[in-house]
């Protein structure tokens, strides 16, 4: 999810998004629980504006939303853009051209994790403040005209807005850090990889990366708020696919509420390093010009 901070966001697709695809009647609706939430305005004060697909330079987006929380422009997709017949790489890469174009500045992502500390049960949630990319997608950027500082790349001040709405929207247990460790999938991971990353991150994953790097070659605030929904492997006993199942389909709801809320709290005045982290390229002859690949 991502809110766009600096223009109209209406404009924005009329002027720079000409090319834009509209969505076809038979995708309507075919959105996950979040979709659903959001459509109940009277309650969470959310407009839906419209829905389409952009060619990017790599490839037709996936669907993309756009509504309204309280007057702010804000655009979201499902599944982090993930979808059959497209690399995770190039889903990425689709959204955040986007996000890149609308000039967005403020990214909340949201997923399902697994424990390595042995102290996390499914349903905590857990807001991470730094990460271990363990992924083998090491060359997914936009153009690569900037060096990329990765302090608070998880942004402080977006993570202290997740901190109070969780502890608003839910009764379970919230923890306000911890490290995310970033995974390939889409296997899970084996006793052994888990044994290697005990003592050094607290849960595991597949989304984090590379939308973190992304949101920093963009200029973007970023963070993710993250819900357990199954034990490392070898860790306790052997999880349960219905639990995890229950908390997809179930638990999605309370995800979005403390998105929504989230958003509202987020203020035009906030502070946080998040844009003075990324500098522009010293290899100036190599990296020269701005581009749609890189």
């Amino acid at each position: 999810m991502a809110e766009e901070s600096m223009k109209d966001f209406e404009q924005e697709i009329n002027d720079s998004f000409k090319t834009a695809k509209k969505v076809e009647s038979e995708d309507n609706g075919k959105w996950d629980r979040f979709a659903e939430l959001i459509e109940t305005k009277e309650q969470f004060d959310v407009k839906i504006i419209d829905e389409f697909r952009l060619e990017t330079p790599y490839g037709t987006s996936p669907v993309m939303r756009l509504f309204d929380v309280d007057g702010r422009r804000v655009l979201t997709c499902r599944m982090h853009g993930w979808r059959s017949g497209v690399t995770r790489a190039d889903a990425s890469r689709q959204i955040f051209w986007i996000f890149r174009e609308a000039g967005v500045k403020k990214i909340l992502s949201e997923g399902g994790v697994g424990t390595i500390n042995r102290l996390l049960d499914p349903r905590d949630m857990l807001i991470s403040d730094d990460y271990i990319d363990l992924t083998m997608r090491k060359d997914v950027m936009l153009d690569g005209r900037y060096l990329l500082i990765m302090r608070d790349a998880l942004c402080p001040s977006l993570r202290q807005h997740l901190l109070t709405s969780a502890r608003k929207c839910y009764d379970g247990r919230i923890f306000d850090r911890g490290v995310y460790a970033a995974t390939d999938g889409r296997h899970f991971e084996s006793p052994s990889e888990i044994a290697m990353l005990s003592g050094r991150a607290d849960i595991v994953g597949q989304s984090l990366v590379p939308e973190v790097y992304l949101a920093r070659e963009i200029g973007a605030c970023y963070a993710n708020l993250s819900f357990v929904v199954n034990y490392g492997e070898g860790l306790t006993r052997a999880w349960s696919h219905d639990t995890l199942s229950d908390i997809f389909f179930n638990e999605a709801k309370i995800v979005a509420r403390i998105l929504v809320n989230t958003i509202k709290l987020i203020g035009a005045d906030d502070q946080c390093e998040c844009r003075d982290l990324r500098k522009e390229t010293l290899l100036k002859d190599v990296y020269n010009m701005e581009s749609d690949k890189g």
